[in-house]
C-alpha cells in the first residue's frame, strides 16, 4: 500500500483546481477565468488500487498587495513544505513567464529543505497544435530538473490516468489515514459559499472579484431541503451595486445559478436567500479573515 501528499501549485489561474476536481471526478473546488480564484488550501482525496493520495489544491503564486493576499501565499509555500511530493503546473500555450519562474524558486527554497520527486504538469494540451508544443516542452525542462514531465488537459481528462500512475510510482509506502468514503475535506457549508463566490466572479469585472467575499450565515438541512443564507461582503458601495445589478437582476442570476449548482453537487433540493453587504477593507481586516476561514 503507498499513501502520500502532493501540492499542486503553481502562478495564478493555471488550472489547478480544474486538476483537482478532474482527478476526483468531482467539483470540490471553484473554477473561474479569473485569477487568485482559490483562496485556501483545500484537500481532495483519491482512492487508487493499492494507494491513497492526498491532494492539496494551493492558491496560485503572486505578488501579494492586500493582507488576505499575503495569507494565501504563506498557505501555498506551507503546502509546499509539507507534501511528499509536488505537482508543478505550468500551461503549454507559452514560454515560461515571470509568475511560472517565480513559483520554480518557491520549489527549489522548498526542495533544498526537504529533497522530494517534483513532477512538472503542463496543461491545457487539448488547446495547442502538438508540435508547437514541443519547444515549450524544451523551455520548461531546461528551468529545473524535473523527476517527470506529464502533459495532460484536465478539462477534456487526456493523460490524467498517466499523471495518476506516475504520482503513484512515486509515493511512499504507508497505510492510508483517511476512510475510504472521504473525498475532501470541504464542508457542505463551505462549498455553498465558495459556489456563490464562483457566480460572482462570473459576473463581474474589473476590481469587483477580488474585493468579494461570502459569509454563511445560516445552514439547516431539514428533512426535504436545505435552507441556506448568505451575506455577499464587498468593499464598497458601488460594488454592492454591481453585485445586486440594475433592479436586483444580478444578484438574482448569481442566486439562482449558485443554487443550482448546490442541488446538483449535494444531490438534495435548496432554498438560498442572499444579501450583500459593504464591510470597508475587509481584506485588510484580521478578524474579518479569521470569521471567512482565511
Amino acid at each position: 500500500m503507498k499513501f502520500g501528499t502532493v501540492a499542486i501549485i503553481g502562478r495564478s489561474n493555471v488550472g489547478k483546481s480544474t486538476l483537482l476536481n478532474r482527478l476526483l471526478g468531482e467539483k470540490v473546488a471553484i473554477v473561474s477565468s479569473k485569477p487568485q480564484t482559490t483562496r485556501t488550501r483545500i484537500l481532495g482525496v483519491v482512492h487508487a488500487p493499492g494507494a491513497q493520495v492526498a491532494f492539496l489544491d494551493t492558491p496560485g503564486l503572486h505578488k501579494p498587495d492586500h493582507l488576505l493576499n499575503r495569507r494565501m501565499v504563506r498557505t501555498t509555500v506551507e503546502a509546499l513544505d509539507d507534501a511528499d511530493l509536488l505537482y508543478v503546473l505550468m500551461e503549454c500555450l507559452h514560454m515560461p513567464g515571470p509568475g511560472d519562474l517565480a513559483a520554480i524558486t518557491h520549489v527549489k527554497t522548498a526542495i533544498a529543505k526537504h529533497p522530494r520527486p517534483v513532477i512538472l504538469v503542463v496543461t491545457k494540451v487539448d488547446a495547442i497544435n502538438k508540435i508547437k508544443m514541443l519547444p515549450v516542452l524544451e523551455a520548461y525542462g531546461r528551468l529545473f530538473p524535473w523527476t517527470e514531465v506529464v502533459p495532460v488537459s484536465a478539462e477534456t481528462g487526456d493523460n490524467i490516468d498517466r499523471l495518476l500512475e506516475v504520482t503513484v510510482a512515486h509515493l511512499p509506502e504507508g497505510e492510508g489515514v483517511y476512510n475510504e468514503d472521504m473525498l475532501t475535506d470541504q464542508s457542505m457549508r463551505t462549498l455553498a459559499a465558495e459556489l456563490i463566490r464562483e457566480k460572482i466572479l462570473a459576473a463581474t469585472e474589473q476590481e469587483v472579484p477580488y474585493s468579494v467575499a461570502v459569509e454563511i450565515e445560516e445552514f439547516v438541512e431539514e428533512s426535504k431541503i436545505t435552507r441556506i443564507r448568505a451575506t455577499i461582503l464587498v468593499e464598497r458601495e458601488t460594488q454592492k451595486g454591481i453585485v445586486i445589478g440594475k433592479h436586483g437582476e444580478r444578484l438574482k442570476q448569481i442566486s439562482t445559478q449558485a443554487r443550482q449548482d448546490m442541488e446538483r453537487v449535494f444531490d438534495m433540493k435548496v432554498f438560498l436567500e442572499v444579501w450583500v453587504k459593504v464591510r470597508e477593507d475587509w481584506r485588510e481586516d484580521e478578524r474579518t479573515l479569521v470569521e471567512l476561514g482565511y
